[in-house]
């Protein structure tokens, strides 16, 4: 009997070892689990309000949809951001990189893992709310069109990636107070915004509905403005405040699991 224990005991100390062992580099997949995590949650309540909306009329206001996402943002950035960052988002992984806070090896995998997450809460609701997930997406309002989408999506993401480097800057660090920003804002730009390109700000957020509910028609608006804003966010933000890359950049993009800091002379 104890010789059958054994090798459960030597695995399951393992197993202990190598979760708790946050220094050591190879812990990638717990960045990227946190990602999907996160982005799964986010998903659930901004594709939810639109589901759930249609299997009960009258049940969901626009308002409360376009808030609930910045409030679940909130939260995960609380919850979480010190794991992975919380970018939750393709355009922000793509924005930190391009400041010189998140190295560029990793993006590949946050965005394929941030897909995966938005992909899986669709399905989640798709099974238990049991309507079209396109009721979930994002798509230009009747009587504009995809190019009206796309600059409204470019200038909300310009100033979701603006506050969310803002705060994550060595002179304007907010630690987790930055939670309240980034959520008030996406809160604020869904309540002014959603009627004309339904503020998604985030193609992971409008990939997960179109991919479940199979239809990609203006799903190219999604991608091309969100990308777009973020890297003029960068631009400005380098007008602002100069390079990134700077420890308190590199922490807010990255997380406190083994942070590579490439400027680490600046704050």
């Amino acid at each position: 009997m104890v010789e059958m224990l054994a090798p459960v005991e030597v695995a399951e100390q393992r197993f202990v070892s190598v979760v708790e062992d946050f220094d050591d580099p190879s812990q990638e997949w717990r960045r990227l689990f946190s990602e999907l995590l996160g982005t799964f949650f986010l998903v659930l309540v901004a594709a939810g309000g639109g589901m759930i909306g249609h299997a009960f009329p009258d049940t969901i206001s626009r308002t409360a949809a376009v808030v609930a996402p910045g409030l679940m943002v909130m939260a995960i950035i609380l919850f979480m951001g010190k794991v992975s960052g919380a970018h939750l988002n393709p355009a922000v992984s793509f924005a930190f990189s391009l400041r010189g806070d998140f190295p560029w090896r990793r993006v590949p995998g946050y965005v394929v893992v941030q897909l995966v997450g938005a992909t899986l809460a669709c399905l989640f609701l798709h099974w238990v709310v049991n309507v079209s997930a396109t009721f979930g997406s994002n798509y230009p309002a009747s009587g504009y069109s995809g190019g009206d989408a796309f600059l409204m999506e470019t200038v909300l993401t310009l100033g979701l990636v603006s506050v969310i480097l803002g705060t994550a800057s060595g002179a304007q660090n907010l630690g987790v107070f930055g939670a309240l920003g980034v959520g008030g804002y996406i809160a604020l730009a869904g309540l002014w915004g959603s009627p004309i390109s339904g503020t998604s700000m985030n193609p992971a957020r409008t990939f997960g509905p179109d991919l479940v509910g199979r239809d990609f028609g203006s799903y190219w608006v999604y991608i091309a403005g969100p990308l777009l804003g973020a890297a003029i966010a960068v631009g400005c933000a380098f007008v602002l405040r100069g390079k990134g890359g700077g420890r308190a950049g590199s922490a807010a993009a990255q997380g406190d699991l083994y942070t590579e800091v490439r400027q680490p002379d600046q704050a």
